[in-house]
């Protein structure tokens, strides 16, 4: 069974609406459960203190891969028109927005299903700090002040 999001009536598998309210359900996404940090990360090899701030994937499907955070505001999410395009069932479509400014740097959830982490915590909103992981589905992200931020 599933859940209507808009009332929270119990609806089959198969239905496209809500047959006590008429929403439309939307499909859902996998569950998980968040990874924990055993220790302070440390930089990966071959980033310099002079970069932007940037987002690098420690854990999940396409490990290694940086995101540079050279823009005032990145949509993250499973959308392939996605600022930072996480591809993977467990990261909502629009799943998080990223703002860089004078203050730093913020993670706002965008009404994910699975939500956004930021150490073992979930999060509407933070500030993320050098060093900070970030847990958006399986991807653990490990955010990276850089020389630019």
């Amino acid at each position: 069974m599933q859940v209507c999001p808009a009332c929270g009536a119990e609806a089959p598998e198969a239905a496209k609406t809500c047959s006590a309210c008429g929403a439309r359900l939307h499909e859902t996404t996998a569950s998980f459960e968040p990874v924990a940090a055993p220790a302070p990360p440390e930089s990966p090899a071959g980033i310099e203190s002079g970069e932007a701030p940037m987002l690098v994937v420690r854990k999940g499907p396409d490990a290694g891969e940086r995101f540079y955070l050279d823009r005032p505001r990145l949509t993250v999410g499973r959308n392939p028109a996605s600022d930072i395009f996480l591809n993977d069932v467990t990261v909502s479509r629009s799943h998080a927005v990223i703002e860089v400014g004078p203050e730093g740097v913020t993670i706002e959830d965008a009404g994910s299903l699975n939500g956004t982490y930021v150490g073992d915590v979930r999060v509407d909103k933070a500030t993320l700090k050098h060093g900070d992981l970030v847990q958006i589905g399986r991807f653990q992200l490990l955010f990276l002040e850089g020389g630019g931020a």
